[in-house]
């Protein structure tokens, strides 16, 4: 379960660097600019997925609804309107310190969430991290769709992608 765990943030924090390459060769004007789509801007939807990432990480970590809660409105606070550069920064941070958090966790643990609509829940690490990445995959092809109605292509990061590159170095 450890190994399938990591693996599976390792794709997400890949294919979130792959987004981050890919905007960064593209027109500078476009990461924030305001189209009518999903979210108003590129640059909202990466704060979502950071902000979605850091709410479960407190939920692995077994914080409260409520420190969790104030921690995200800390955060977005932090992240708010920051550069495409500083975004990639902030996340490359958050992603050391998932691995690290991987490294010194109990993979047998159960973890008991409770949300104040949905209750409590009962579920494992890698039940909630297969969470982040599908968020994650979901919200990068909103990204995809919203560089498209730009006049843009978008980058692969399927899942299979990142097979490749790994088993192949291509």
């Amino acid at each position: 379960m450890k190994q399938q765990t990591i693996e599976l943030y390792d794709y997400h924090d890949w294919a979130n660097q792959k987004v981050f390459e890919h905007l960064k060769e593209l027109p500078r004007s476009i990461y924030q600019k305001k189209i009518q789509s999903v979210f108003s801007s590129i640059s909202e939807v990466l704060v979502h997925i950071y902000l979605t990432d850091i709410t479960w990480l407190g939920v692995m970590s077994n914080k409260s609804y409520h420190e969790i809660a104030e921690n995200k409105n800390q955060v977005l606070k932090k992240v708010n309107g920051k550069s495409l550069e500083e975004m990639e920064i902030v996340y490359g941070e958050l992603s050391l310190e998932m691995k690290e958090f991987f490294k010194h966790y109990d993979y047998d643990q159960r973890i008991y969430p409770e949300h104040p609509t949905y209750g409590r829940l009962e579920t494992n690490i890698f039940e909630l991290v297969q969470h982040v990445v599908n968020h994650g995959t979901y919200h990068r092809g909103n990204i995809t769709a919203m560089l498209r109605q730009l006049g843009f292509q978008g980058i692969g990061t399927d899942y299979v992608f990142y097979l490749y590159v790994k088993k192949t170095g291509k």
